[in-house]
């Protein structure tokens, strides 16, 4: 096998375990939301649980990434994660008990980490020791591709299959998700380095840019997982909308299939603070069109407007940390992922708790447009420290004689 072969292969069975542990294991319960509520009773407040629920398996998978170091250990994690997504999938057609999903959606978070951080470190790790680019965007086409396929496959299924029986099927389009997910991913080399024979070395930023650079991505999680969790029932909920909710989360797969790709390309260019502040304000500006602007053309504006900047978000931070860690990026990737999933903790439960006191979910997007704002302003701080810390080691160096 070629090298450019073996590379799209490698990039393949990442997009396979997003699109199994995301589109499948994870967003598929939001186009499922406001089915299982008319039909499973599922209460506001306790979608907003569930939600909750699942970041909070999605931080403790995150912590697991972040203490382990060798690839051997994350290789075996990240098989296991991709047949939990398969089961937490089946768990959630079995039974109308709460703790019954409340236990899905826990392993659903779990795997969804297997496959955002030990598998996206995995890959990383690959194409730097392969000589590639370090760039994301291809592998996290995955997600958009997810968000969009599963809107679009509850749309139809809706016609003639419940809740239940859709559950089942999103189980067997994971048992096929699950193949090339783990086929096409080689075992890790454990070597120190590249196929060219140049030595992998890290390079970490300092203490103040860190702390900023955390404070800003729970900021951006914040802004994120409203939306990501409860668009389609925000959309059923605005007036002269009511079921074009599903239409809107088509719409931010589509915004998202692209956008890391595009992205990768706009940091090339701008640097990737830059890009990453290009993305904050677009994304606000996508989070707010629904209730600013009215109307379907406001609701599909803003679903493109979010779906093609929050990943693209995810994936410059992640790019970011294989390249300060390219011999162990899971582990800045575990650090930036707690951050993000601690606000995704928060924030839906708050969300629902807010929908249940005032009836409708816009005070959630405010909250997500606010968030956004403070994340935006924590990224222009960040940049002025990042300029601080590259003169100071420029003055540093010993002068060349």
């Amino acid at each position: 096998m070629n090298e450019q072969t073996a590379r799209l292969k490698v990039l393949g069975a990442g997009i396979f375990s997003l699109l199994l542990v995301l589109g499948v294991a994870r967003f598929s319960y939001t186009p499922l939301l406001p089915l299982m509520q008319q039909q499973a009773g599922l209460g506001v407040a306790e979608a907003g649980w569930l939600a909750a629920i699942n970041y909070t398996g999605y931080l403790a998978g995150a912590l697991i990434a972040s203490l382990i170091s060798d690839l051997v250990l994350k290789d075996r994690l990240y098989r296991i994660g991709m047949v939990l997504a398969v089961a937490s999938t089946v768990m959630m057609g079995l039974s109308t008990d709460l703790i019954v999903w409340a236990l899905s959606r826990f392993v659903a978070g779990l795997a969804s980490a297997a496959g955002m951080l030990l598998g996206t470190g995995l890959i990383l790790n690959w194409l730097i020791r392969h000589n590639h680019r370090s760039e994301l965007g291809i592998h996290f086409a995955g997600i958009g591709l997810g968000i969009a396929g599963c809107a679009v496959a509850v749309a139809a299924m809706s016609q003639w299959l419940d809740w239940r029986a859709q559950w089942f099927a999103f189980s067997a389009i994971g048992c096929l998700l699950l193949i090339p997910a783990l086929r096409w991913l080689p075992a890790p080399d454990t070597s120190a380095v590249t196929k060219t024979g140049q030595q992998l070395v890290d390079n970490p930023p300092g203490p103040l840019f860190m702390r900023l650079f955390l404070a800003a991505y729970f900021c951006c999680g914040i802004g994120y997982v409203v939306s990501a969790t409860f668009l389609v029932a925000i959309v059923d909920r605005l007036p002269g909308l009511a079921g074009h909710g599903t239409l809107a989360f088509v719409a931010v797969g589509i915004g998202a299939a692209p956008a890391c790709i595009v992205w990768d390309f706009i940091a090339r260019r701008t640097g990737y603070l830059n890009a990453l502040l290009l993305a904050g304000v677009l994304q606000i500006v996508g989070i707010v069109l629904p209730l600013a602007v009215g109307g379907l053309a406001g609701a599909l504006a803003g679903a493109l407007l979010f779906g093609g900047t929050f990943i693209g978000m995810v994936s410059l931070v992640l790019t970011m940390a294989g390249r300060y860690y390219p011999t162990r990026p899971a582990k800045m990737m575990g650090r930036m992922t707690l951050a993000y999933g601690t606000a995704q903790i928060l924030a839906p439960a708050i969300t629902g708790w807010l929908a249940t006191i005032t009836g409708t979910y816009a005070s959630g997007l405010w909250l997500a447009a606010g968030a956004m704002v403070a994340g935006t302003l924590l990224l222009l701080v960040l940049k002025r420290v990042e300029t601080q810390q590259r003169s100071a080691t420029t003055t540093a160096r010993p002068l060349a004689v």
